[in-house]
């Protein structure tokens, strides 16, 4: 297959643009890219997907997200959500206790296809079901693989429904992770998910180390995302959250950070020491009112910043626009924010999905990730290879996205989902999502 006749972006720095180009996939790979017209020349008998004029460009990646928050939209709340605690206890809580294993699958459909039809191609999920957490990953893998995205699953372990449940959640966690993890495929992956310091006793730390002993993976967890994160660390254990993950062996460069909004300067040294990456949801952080992280700062130290959404959005556009924002009030400084979202997202994603996934992904290079998307956007301006990225993070947006491939094969032809029935999918969550809301 080869798909040209557009503005071809590789985010490769060897052969970042061009203007007339194209992409020959071969398999899952790309095979190569070039001159459109050289392209189809050398090989006549390829099938030939027309650009139009499109911008050519690696999927989007999404460096954290929810599954299971995909009802919330819409949802009313009847318990008080002032703070951050209240937030998840009467909100996110109330929501991912209701939820069935159909309700699993369902959800991780709606999360396809928003992120499908935003150009996004990989993303990093941590689910929680506490209530139908056995077989939850495989459910949400089974979906993945119907609809064609490439994901990477874990599951939210915490204390907060009980010993029976949490050891359930162990055991998912460790299940699909030695099912997954092999070097057979690299379409899905699995992570032991682990909710946060507050929820997660000592004891539970101990169950899950000793579940992890010779099982191939990492942990994704989310750290200090609220001050009452740190409050209860030094309360409870006399040390910050960074410092307590640290002492069980948690970080480390197969570790997801998620967050670390509330983190002090020893902290962040603890993450750069021991090459654990970090993922900021700007928009989640700013609608929970929880504080800025200091990305500057993490950056600047060498620290592998990645981008994620939190579920807030499924449009990595429109996070990357609101990381710009964000750093650029956070430090009352305009020069600051610009090139942190675009190392994020185009530099410091793709480091974190190839290091996962164990091969390129976020590149079109030869070898790479047949991840490709094209985008419905014409630059009226000087557009080339030294300014891209600009014209990207303040001119695209997600719902631009005309096709998708992944892991060569087309998944969206003109915006068009080819792969499932989404008008089926709507109609029995619109079903469900009714009945998970009464009492929420």
């Amino acid at each position: 297959m080869i798909i040209g006749n557009g503005y071809l972006l590789t985010n490769d720095a060897e052969h970042p643009y061009i203007k007339d180009g194209a992409v020959r996939i071969k398999g899952d790979s790309v095979d190569q890219i070039g001159e459109t017209a050289d392209l189809r020349k050398k090989y006549p008998e390829d099938e030939f997907i027309d650009a139009e004029g499109r911008v050519i460009m690696p999927g989007m990646i999404n460096a954290h997200t929810h599954i299971y928050s995909a009802y919330a939209r819409g949802m009313s709340v009847s318990g008080p959500t002032t703070n951050f605690p209240e937030i998840l206890e009467n909100m996110w809580w109330a929501l991912d206790r209701r939820l069935t294993m159909e309700d699993n699958t369902l959800s991780a459909y709606l999360t396809y296809i928003e992120s499908i039809r935003n150009g996004v191609t990989t993303l990093f999920d941590h689910h929680a079901s506490p209530h139908a957490a056995k077989g939850s990953l495989f459910a949400l893998a089974e979906a993945a693989k119907n609809i064609g995205i490439r994901a990477s699953f874990s599951l939210e372990t915490s204390d907060r429904d009980g010993e029976a449940i949490t050891d359930e959640e162990i055991e998912e966690n460790v299940d699909f992770m030695k099912a997954v993890n092999t070097d057979d495929q690299d379409m899905i992956k699995g992570m032991f998910g682990m909710h946060a310091s507050f929820t997660i006793s000592d004891k539970t730390m101990e169950k899950i180390k000793k579940a992890m002993e010779g099982v191939n993976g990492g942990y994704h967890v989310h750290v200090a995302e609220g001050r009452e994160d740190q409050y209860d660390s030094l309360k409870k254990y006399d040390c910050p959250v960074v410092d307590r993950l640290w002492g069980w062996g948690i970080l480390g460069p197969d570790t997801l950070a998620i967050h670390a909004v509330n983190v002090n300067n020893r902290e962040l040294d603890i993450l750069k020491d021991t090459e654990t990456k970090v993922v900021h949801n700007p928009m989640s952080n700013m609608g929970n009112a929880i504080g800025a992280p200091r990305v500057v700062g993490m950056l600047k130290r060498g620290i592998p910043v990645g981008l994620g959404t939190d579920a807030y959005t499924h449009d990595m556009f429109e996070s990357m626009k609101v990381a710009k924002i964000l750093q650029s009030h956070r430090l009352s400084d305009p020069t600051h924010g610009f090139g942190e979202a675009l190392t994020m997202q185009f530099d410091y994603n793709p480091v974190i999905a190839s290091y996962f996934f164990k091969r390129p992904i976020g590149m079109l290079k030869p070898g790479a990730a047949a991840d490709l998307i094209t985008l419905d956007y014409v630059p009226y301006t000087p557009f080339g290879a030294n300014n891209w990225k600009g014209h990207l993070l303040f001119g695209a947006f997600g719902r631009m996205t005309n096709d998708v491939i992944i892991n060569g094969k087309t998944v969206m032809r003109n915006r068009e989902i080819l792969t499932i029935d989404e008008e089926a999918v709507y109609a029995r969550t619109r079903e469900r999502a009714a009945i998970v809301w009464d009492g929420i």
